[in-house]
């Protein structure tokens, strides 16, 4: 008899996280309760729960009904963080692993980051600006501001999933790679080929700033303005994880004054208001958070939830989403921004 797993992933869509190849794999390989696009109604999933092995859902909003999972093996999270309001101890106490996708949407933003620096550096989109408007200026006038990626001292502020995929995409351009991550020991950043170094001195001394931190109880607003002003000038900063980890009013008036460049996906109220003065900003390449929402890479969000199910499935350790750990799982926050009605 096949395992049962409710698969509730609203608001994401069946079809958007798992590939025709992954569903059929899913349905080959348990037997899936749900499975719908529509948010499932709670009495059908406390109705389910008892007998279910594996909950995938988007954010844990059953309430107080781990007592009702006998039979449960593993809380898989599709939003793209850890759900909040689950009782992790409990969780932890009863061996039910809580596991994230949030790996799935690395290769993503590692590529989208990547095209974002360079972009930013070689002033792509202000070049075509001023060729719609037709104010372009030719050859070497056109490129007074810009600089190569090439051999250039690149920081990289919290080394997670995003910073590994990134890693090798950085490596033909012969970059020298220092990292900030709290979470994470020296000699573990050094065996990753990236050296360890201290906030203040990582911003002080790279022309590239990429920061991926995750947002943490402990993060927030941890690039003060009084660290973005050791930003070199015309250096760029890669803001792709939340925006959450920094000062964002002191990041903006430093652009407008043109102390160095940004680039950012991500702001600290979603949408953006149309007033909001980073609009202005020429120094600043902004992206309405589009860098982890590419059809062909949200499939791999399902790909890893299916493997990870065969692995759960047969008693095995899961190894492609990641885990949420006791030492780390109480503190990390929210993934998502502020909507205007929250601000």
């Amino acid at each position: 008899m096949k395992s049962k797993v409710i698969v509730d992933p609203h608001f994401r869509r069946m079809d958007e996280i798992f590939s025709p190849e992954d569903q059929r794999r899913l349905h080959d390989l348990v037997d899936v309760v749900w499975g719908l696009d529509e948010r499932m109604p709670r009495d059908e999933f406390l109705r389910a729960l008892p007998e279910a092995e594996a909950v995938v859902c988007a954010g844990w909003r059953y309430g107080d009904a781990l007592d009702q999972a006998v039979k449960l093996r593993a809380i898989m999270d599709v939003s793209g963080g850890f759900p909040r309001g689950l009782d992790y101890e409990a969780c932890y106490r009863r061996r039910i692993r809580v596991l994230s996708a949030a790996p799935g949407f690395a290769r993503q933003v590692a590529e989208f980051s990547l095209g974002m620096a360079i972009a930013s550096c070689r002033e792509i989109a202000y070049g075509d600006r001023q060729m719609r408007a037709g104010d372009e200026q030719y050859l070497w006038d056109g490129n007074v501001n810009t600089y190569l990626l090439y051999d250039q001292p690149v920081g990289i502020i919290g080394y997670g999933s995003i910073a590994r995929a990134l890693h090798p995409l950085l490596r033909p351009f012969n970059v020298r790679i220092s990292a900030y991550d709290p979470w994470l020991g020296a000699g573990y950043l050094r065996r990753q080929g990236v050296e360890p170094m201290p906030l203040e001195q990582l911003l002080a001394t790279s022309r590239f700033i990429f920061v991926l931190a995750v947002p943490s109880s402990e993060n927030r607003a941890m690039l003060t303005r009084e660290l973005l002003e050791r930003i070199p000038r015309n250096a760029v900063l890669i803001l792709s994880s939340r925006a959450h980890v920094v000062d964002f009013d002191a990041l903006t008036e430093l652009v407008l004054a043109g102390r160095f460049k940004l680039a950012t996906d991500v702001f600290p109220v979603e949408p953006l208001p149309a007033d909001h003065p980073i609009r202005r900003a020429e120094g600043a390449l902004l992206s309405a958070h589009r860098a982890g929402s590419v059809a062909q890479g949200m499939v791999d969000l399902g790909e890893m939830v299916v493997d990870d199910l065969e692995a759960v499935i047969q008693g095995l350790p899961p190894r492609r989403l990641q885990m949420a750990e006791p030492e780390l799982s109480m503190r990390y926050t929210t993934n998502r921004a502020k909507t205007p009605d929250e601000s």
